[in-house]
């Protein structure tokens, strides 16, 4: 009597690729990368929202300082210079805050990329579901921004919508506060109250233009590295 051999069984016991088995373990392998990436996208937005949450109460704080401080003093050079180095020491805590602020959404951005391609292979393994699902199944960039929602069209829109993001929020702040820390370097220097309302304002300008340049360059570095297998051309091709 031989034995039979058991890699051969094993190699015979194995379901061909396609088959309705091979289709369920793959299923399942998605479905678990699905909730990964989902997870991680929970945990980029409670990030966000915590630093974000700490700079405020941070800058929230030092406000009330300085109140106190000038109730007990006048508002002299010393009192500029705690105000100076106060509002320094904000503005260090706000520019990290947006930086890694920026980075989860990022993180965000990739999450969203995997996970509409995962739902483009659900739309392989079952091509009647397509209809069903609210988000893209295509994993380019215009595919991807389809899940926030409806992206603005014009140059005003997508401006008034990066405003309204939390990174938007923090960068207009930090701004702000560049301004009002330029401001109180000019009083410290002597000039007069009008040359700080100027040099203030350029401050804010300065600081928010660049701040803009430095997200658009490194969203578009990050995204380049991101490759698409899926398209939404080349998906509205195979619909025409």
């Amino acid at each position: 009597m031989s034995s039979a051999d058991p890699g051969h069984a094993s190699a015979a016991a194995a379901p061909p690729p396609g088959s309705e088995r091979w289709d369920e373990r793959a299923l399942a392998i998605l479905s678990a990368e699905h909730a990964s990436l989902a997870s991680a996208r929970s945990l980029a937005y409670n990030e966000a929202f915590t630093r974000g949450g700490m700079f405020l109460t941070c800058l929230s704080m030092s406000f009330v300082a300085l109140a106190l401080v000038a109730s007990a003093m006048s508002f002299n050079g010393d009192f500029l210079a705690i105000a100076a180095i106060l509002l320094a020491f904000d503005l260090v805590i706000g520019l990290g805050t947006y930086g890694r602020v920026v980075a989860a959404n990022q993180d965000d951005y990739r999450a969203l990329h995997g996970m509409a391609r995962i739902r483009h292979g659900y739309t392989q393994m079952a091509p009647m579901l397509a209809p069903y699902f609210t988000t893209s199944v295509n994993d380019d960039e215009p595919g991807v921004l389809l899940s926030y929602g409806s992206p603005a069209t014009t140059r005003t829109g997508q401006f008034t919508y990066a405003l309204t993001t939390s990174a938007g929020m923090i960068a207009l702040i930090v701004s702000l506060l560049a301004g009002v820390l330029a401001h109180v370097v000019v009083l410290l220097a002597g000039l007069p109250v009008a040359v700080g309302f100027v040099v203030g304002a350029v401050a804010i300008i300065a600081v928010f233009v660049a701040l803009a340049i430095f997200t658009a360059h490194y969203l578009r570095t990050e995204q380049a590295r991101l490759s698409v297998l899926f398209p939404s051309d080349a998906a509205d091709a195979a619909l025409e």
